[in-house]
């Protein structure tokens, strides 16, 4: 402990399901903490566009570890503006559209992809020094050593709001997707959702940003990585 602090690194592990305000929370932290930031579910969400673009099958899954493995994927780790290409092309905004939301649980849960992809992220934690990663499986198979594991949670009916409100959908179509998502991401056979051995459970449910991102630094002047 006393090596990391001294050499400033610090690596805080955030993940939950969609709309427990990991995005918002792990930005703003990253930012508090001088740190960078590592948006895992736009590197699936990159290689879901690729797939889709390719026009292959999704159910198939040795073509869509294909174009995985042939798809040139880059992702910024600056908070405060990161962007994200996929074979040169900028796909921030078309990888949050529907299609893509509606197929990347489909791509993620190919063993394959997530391989490829969990190595790449090793990678940029590995020399990023302070960073801050959210995901599904950052604290349990990507960061297990995290110096702060957290997983964010909220009712679904909080969730179900934020995310309408963020796309500008009907709250109850919203709730059913992602229902849906949750299911897919809690089941699946490879690096399933779920709350990491160790990690802090925080409920935003009633909490606003800043009194989360609070709570977070606190949790980390505690360990001695702040």
């Amino acid at each position: 402990m006393e090596e990391r602090v001294r050499t400033g690194r610090c690596v805080v592990a955030l993940d939950g399901p969609s709309g427990s305000g990991k995005s918002t929370v792990s930005r703003r932290l990253a930012i508090a903490l001088g740190a960078r930031y590592l948006d895992t579910g736009a590197m699936y969400r990159a290689i879901t566009w690729a797939v889709l673009r390719s026009g292959i099958d999704l159910a198939d899954p040795t073509s869509v570890a294909k174009v995985a493995g042939e798809t040139d994927l880059r992702i910024g780790t600056d908070p405060e503006g990161y962007g994200v290409t996929a074979d040169g092309t900028g796909v921030e905004a078309e990888i949050r559209g529907p299609e893509v939301t509606g197929a990347v649980s489909a791509v993620a849960a190919v063993p394959a992809v997530r391989a490829l992809l969990v190595a790449r992220q090793r990678e940029m934690i590995a020399t990023a020094g302070r960073i801050v990663v959210e995901g599904r499986d950052i604290g349990s198979v990507v960061a297990p050593d995290a110096d702060l594991k957290v997983y964010l949670t909220a009712s679904d009916s909080a969730r179900a709001a934020r995310r309408s409100a963020e796309d500008a959908t009907d709250v109850a179509a919203t709730a059913a997707d992602l229902a849906r998502r949750d299911r897919l991401d809690s089941t699946r056979m490879a690096d399933p959702l779920a709350q990491s051995p160790g990690a802090v459970v925080l409920d935003t449910t009633e909490l606003g940003v800043d009194e989360v991102v609070t709570r977070l630094r606190e949790l980390l002047t505690e360990r001695g990585v702040a």
